[in-house]
């Protein structure tokens, strides 16, 4: 099983930044993809940001150009930074890591606040 441990929500004004981290830990074998998803108050769970092995990282287009993700793959740890927050960037973003071992999986963290108001 993959443990997943997010940091760095808080409360921010808009137009600031933040940056998240998640660091993986238990069985690490088979793990090819990293990243961010956040679920809003009434709303379905959303991707916000991956980095798969092989190919460029993906982002919801809502975050294109505000949000980078980046990825440790040695240590199996990844990073959001959220630059020009919006009030509607409000929401609880969960780490996610996806891992293949004969079948595919995922793995999910217990999700950290991010809210954005003045």
């Amino acid at each position: 099983q993959v443990q997943l441990v997010e940091s760095g929500g808080a409360l921010v004004q808009p137009g600031g930044s933040l940056r998240l981290s998640c660091a993986a830990s238990g069985s690490l074998v088979g793990i090819y993809s990293m990243g961010w998803y956040r679920q809003a108050p009434g709303k379905q769970r959303e991707l916000v940001a991956e980095d798969i092995d092989t190919r460029s990282p993906d982002y919801a287009d809502s975050v294109k150009g505000r949000f980078t993700i980046s990825r440790v793959k040695g240590n199996h740890t990844v990073f959001l930074q959220m630059n020009s927050l919006k009030p509607e960037d409000t929401a609880v973003y969960y780490c996610n890591a996806q891992t293949y071992r004969g079948y595919h999986l995922d793995h999910w963290g217990q999700g950290t606040q991010v809210t954005v108001s003045s």
